[in-house]
């Protein structure tokens, strides 16, 4: 899965509402929402805020599976 899909889902797991992930954030809804379909990445700041905010990691978050990604 990808980034989009994953916040989707893991911000849905937290039953928060994209307007209420934003006010955490310090975003607005519209920016969420353009994370959420694909259409804009978050800053590395906003990435860590919203892995703390959601409780996930970043490569949980970013749909990196570490296992296979091994040198």
């Amino acid at each position: 899965m990808d980034f989009a899909t994953n916040l989707r889902k893991y911000r849905k797991e937290k039953r928060m509402s994209q307007a209420e992930l934003a006010s955490f954030l310090g975003l607005s809804q519209r920016t969420i929402s353009h994370y959420e379909n694909g259409s804009a990445e978050p800053s590395l700041q906003s990435l860590y805020d919203i892995c703390n905010t959601l409780q996930v990691s970043a490569d949980v978050l970013l749909g990196i599976n570490l296992e296979e990604n091994r040198y």
